[in-house]
């Protein structure tokens, strides 16, 4: 495995808001900044580096010193646990100084600064993401990271179930990460750590919970890391409402065979029963947004089974979608292909073009409105909304093609009825 980042490779380390960032602290102390944590884990995967951390033996005053005088604003995001966020060309560079914990208790920890590379690398959590680089690309492996990357492991730094009691968050970390980047089982000794510590999940808020289930769910293929986490009691933990993983295995295979992008909330509906009451115990548990929470709703509830739009001409199809949640019957009918294609039936090419004009179907808008009806004369109350209601189902049997002045001239009849 290499010793050494190309700086000229990677555009976040050469040039950039966070080139910027180090020099600033490099000129307050030479040796004093090293990129560290998934930036450098990512880059020797080949991966995308999205944020960028940094760490420095400089205390946050120092760090605030150093990049206001380099031009840079800082802002103290998390002084109390050593982090401020460096912001340069409107971009946020998290600089966190050295530390070592005093006191956890599974969710937050005590800490105390520290100069000692070493000692901040070993309260990390696993040991391939305590690899740090200069800014000349030179890396510091003190726990043995650079092995992991290469053999596809996970594994927590020392003692596993020591780092899980000091934030439990590290249970879900274990199986997220392993999802992208292991290969082959699960590291023994971790897996019997997560199961041993799973209760302590309790401890954790929902909103946590619920982000770093969606990055494991988002990841290509979570199938092993899921069924590790449902035999270690993890699963019992998160989303006891999971009831079989069979279904994610048709998903995952669908995915990859259509190109898809990996859904996790698709994912979550792919995992429980499709049951209002069952969603609703979801949504309250991991307190989903009010668009997840809707989405997810909309598919329990839904009375549209795709199979049976299958084939159907886009006259059918446009009524059974303008009446219909769309979200909810393109969740529905991708799971329905999945589980179809998983055991050779429908052909493909018939689900392919429903699902293709699912996604694609724009709503038609009602070209009528209440204030149209007022000044055909039309009072407004129960009478207005009565004949809105009629005139619109006439619209839609229509198949959506009358406008305006047609359906206006069709009141006196609606009226009558």
């Amino acid at each position: 495995m290499t010793t050494r980042l190309d700086p000229a490779a990677h555009a976040w380390m050469s040039a950039g808001p966070a080139r910027r960032v180090v020099e600033a602290l490099e000129a307050a102390r030479p040796a004093s900044a090293r990129f560290v944590g998934g930036c450098v884990r990512n880059a020797l995967l080949g991966a995308p580096v999205d944020d960028v951390d940094v760490a420095t033996p400089l205390t946050p005053d120092e760090v605030v010193r150093a990049v206001e005088a380099a031009g840079l604003h800082p802002v103290p995001t998390g002084v109390e646990h050593g982090t401020v966020t460096v912001v340069a060309d409107h971009v946020g560079v998290e600089v966190t100084t050295l530390r070592r914990d005093v006191e956890t208790d599974g969710r937050r920890a005590v800490i105390a600064f520290t100069d000692d590379w070493v000692e901040d690398s070993a309260r990390r959590d696993f040991r391939l993401n305590a690899i740090y680089a200069d800014p000349d690309g030179a890396l510091f492996d003190p726990q043995d990271g650079l092995a992991d990357i290469a053999a596809g492991r996970v594994v927590f730094i020392g003692d596993a179930e020591t780092r899980i009691r000091e934030d439990y968050l590290r249970i879900l970390r274990f199986f997220r990460f392993h999802a992208w980047y292991g290969k082959g089982d699960l590291d023994a000794v971790g897996l019997a750590a997560c199961g041993a510590q799973a209760g302590g999940m309790t401890r954790l808020s929902v909103e946590r919970v619920w982000k770093e289930l969606k990055k494991l769910l988002a990841a290509p293929d979570p199938r092993a890391a899921l069924a590790a986490m449902a035999e270690a009691g993890v699963t019992e933990q998160t989303l006891p409402e999971a009831v079989a993983l069979d279904l994610i295995g048709a998903l995952v295979d669908m995915e990859r065979a259509e190109g898809w992008a990996a859904d996790p909330l698709l994912r979550v509906e792919a995992l429980i029963p499709r049951l209002e009451i069952t969603a609703a115990r979801v949504r309250r548990r991991l307190k989903l947004s009010n668009a997840e929470a809707a989405r997810l709703s909309a598919w329990s509830t839904s009375a549209v089974n795709p199979r049976l739009l299958v084939g159907r001409d886009s006259d059918t199809l446009a009524k059974t979608l303008y009446a219909a949640d769309v979200q909810a019957v393109l969740d529905r009918a991708r799971l329905a292909w999945a589980i179809d294609a998983a055991q050779g039936e429908t052909p493909a090419a018939d689900w392919r073009a429903l699902i293709a004009d699912v996604a694609a179907w724009e709503r038609p808008v009602f070209p009528v409105t209440g204030d149209d009806l007022h000044a055909a004369g039309v009072p407004k109350g129960p009478q207005m909304g009565a004949a809105l209601k009629a005139l619109e189902a006439l619209w839609v049997k229509g198949g959506f093609s009358a406008g305006k002045d047609q359906l206006l001239a069709a009141v006196p009849v609606v009226l009558r009825r």
